[in-house]
Formats: structure tokens, sequence, C-alpha cells
């Protein structure tokens, strides 16, 4: 069986790492965040002295203070290629997370790096819209829509009856 691979999409805050955690645990999924994947490729030692963070782990956990500054990086990593750090995760993990930049997406849907694209929109749950200077993704991007505006136990059941629908094994 083909595991497909995925883009989980939508704004800050509103579950995407839940959902991909849960694909992770129940169907045992790899998956990587933009955020802690640029990271990890060139982002931390651009931030470690700046901010003075002492870890990736650091820096990650603070990523919500740095929105526009990491879309901008992450866009200028992919300027020559806007696929280029999509095919870096989804090749070793199967799964991403957050991409952040419609013209990223586009490239992505045009060069088939995805099965599926996912939204998460938790906007009836949270009062938070993010800038677009942070994002310039939609919903119109995704294949799908998942709701995630009641409680954990409710996403953790839309998320396994996706999973079932796409042919994931859960466990």
């Amino acid at each position: 069986m083909k595991i497909p691979k995925l883009l989980i999409v939508g704004m800050g805050r509103h579950g995407k790492d839940t959902v991909a955690e849960i694909l992770r645990d129940r169907c045992g999924m790899e998956f990587s965040s933009s955020s802690f994947a640029a990271y990890e490729i060139f982002i931390y030692d651009l931030f470690k002295e700046k901010y003075g963070y002492t870890s990736i782990e650091e820096a990650y956990e603070d990523r919500h203070n740095h929105r526009e500054e990491l879309f901008k990086l992450i866009q200028d990593y992919n300027s020559e290629d806007r696929t280029r750090l999509a095919r870096g995760i989804v090749n070793s993990t199967g799964m991403y997370v957050g991409m952040r930049c419609a013209l990223e997406v586009e490239a992505c849907i045009e060069k088939a790096v995805f099965d599926l694209i996912i939204w998460v929109d938790a906007s009836e749950r949270i009062d938070y819209v993010e800038p677009s200077s942070s994002i310039s993704v939609t919903k119109e991007h995704a294949d799908i829509v998942l709701t995630n505006n009641g409680t954990l136990e409710q996403l953790e059941a839309k998320v396994v009856k996706l999973a079932d629908a796409i042919g994931l094994y859960v466990h």
C-alpha cells in the first residue's frame, strides 16, 4: 500500500501539529513542520545569536514571535525552486505541516508533490486570524477542510475517519 504524501496547512494555532501528531500516533506516519525543518536546515544558525537561543527546540518554541520573519526566510530559501523545502520534507517524512506561502503550495500542486492537502480550521473556537504578512495560503488551496472547533477527542475521531478513508492503517 502506498502511503499518501500529505500537506497540512492552516492558520497558526489552529491545530495543524495536533492533526499530524494524531496521524503519527494512530497511523505511524512521520512528519515535520516547515518551521522546524527550516530551523534545522538554516534558520537556527541565523537566529541563535540574534535572539540568544541555545537550541533548535528553544528557537522553534518561540516561532510564533517571528512568523513574518520565518515566512520571508523560507520564501528566500525556496526562491529558485518553490518546492525545495517541501520536497525535502515529504521525501524524508511523508507529511509536511505548515506551508505558509501560496506560491509554494501552487508550485507543489503543479509538480504533484502531495497526494492530499488538508486545511485545519479552528476559526469558531479560536479568535485569531493570522496576518497576510506571515501566511498567504488559504482554504481554497486545500483538497479538504478539517474543522477543529470541538474537543481533542472530536478532532481525533475526525482524523481517524480521514485516515481510514485515505487507506491508512489505523491502530
